[in-house]
């Protein structure tokens, strides 16, 4: 039996749940990022699109499927991805979250929403890793999320793959001004939006976790990159998680879509 490789949480903006159609730069890089990472022993998929008052794990052995969107190609309403559930794994990371103070859900009969099944769709198509599904708590801030990540962080040292899918900006409103065509996609971002995307990748960098928790304060254009911040909230599930961060793929998507994603290495404390 080959040893455990401890495994680098992530967080991937999953974008558009067009993108998996589409030639572009995101999508080529989900396809190909798991062949720069061990094999992972399960996911834990900490999407934007599940959202609880207080955090909630998802127990199913078959999880089925969610098209949580309309106006798309109904292609994608076709689109499945069988990967099995993990209930022991679920259950413990329930007791996890309980052991570190938060009031915590066991939930059934909750699919794979597109913030899951359209990475992980590119990431491991053959669908053959168990994924377990915890949810983000929009009415909680920055420092929660990261609390919920370092209560995750000995799942790394296990193989686990800590999976935050987000967007790192997500303000729909502008970017649906810009309409949906193909041409759209191609837009230049604006100062407003690179501006925001760089001082994340900057903090992350130096591993300035109290800039980062404090980020609708201290960010350039926080609050018009992020209106609300629910599809940023699983960035800050990683970064506890993980340790030293970098980003590993910077585009932009209609614009005001910055497509960034991130990988946390491998702390001591996930060893542990």
């Amino acid at each position: 039996m080959s040893a455990v490789v401890p495994m680098p949480p992530l967080f991937v903006s999953h974008g558009a749940p067009d993108l998996i159609l589409h030639d572009n730069p995101t999508r080529d890089f989900l396809a190909a990022v798991a062949a720069t990472l061990p094999r992972p022993t399960a996911i834990v998929s900490v999407s934007a699109h599940f959202a609880s008052l207080r955090p909630a794990v998802v127990v199913d052995a078959a999880p089925a499927m969610i098209y949580d969107f309309g106006g798309f190609d109904p292609a994608l309403r076709e689109m499945v991805y069988p990967a099995p559930g993990e209930p022991a794994l679920a259950r413990r990371i329930g007791e996890a979250l309980v052991a570190a103070g938060h009031d915590t859900l066991l939930v059934e009969g909750r699919g794979y929403d597109h913030g899951t099944w359209v990475p992980l769709k590119l990431m491991y198509p053959a669908a053959d890793v168990p994924v377990v599904q915890l949810s983000v708590q929009p009415r909680r801030d920055a420092a929660h999320h990261f609390a919920i990540g370092r209560a995750l962080a000995p799942l790394v040292g296990e193989g686990v793959l800590i999976l935050g899918s987000g967007s790192l900006t997500h303000n729909l409103h502008e970017a649906s001004a810009g309409g949906r065509g193909p041409r759209s996609r191609r837009v230049p971002p604006p100062a407003w939006v690179t501006e925001f995307a760089e001082w994340i990748a900057e903090k992350v960098a130096a591993n300035d976790v109290e800039a980062l928790l404090d980020y609708r304060a201290r960010a350039p254009h926080a609050v018009r990159n992020h209106p609300t911040d629910e599809h940023l909230l699983p960035l800050f599930v990683a970064l506890g998680a993980g340790g030293d961060g970098m980003r590993i793929h910077e585009a932009y998507d209609f614009a005001v879509l910055a497509m960034d994603a991130y990988r946390f290495e491998v702390g001591r404390e996930n060893l542990t």
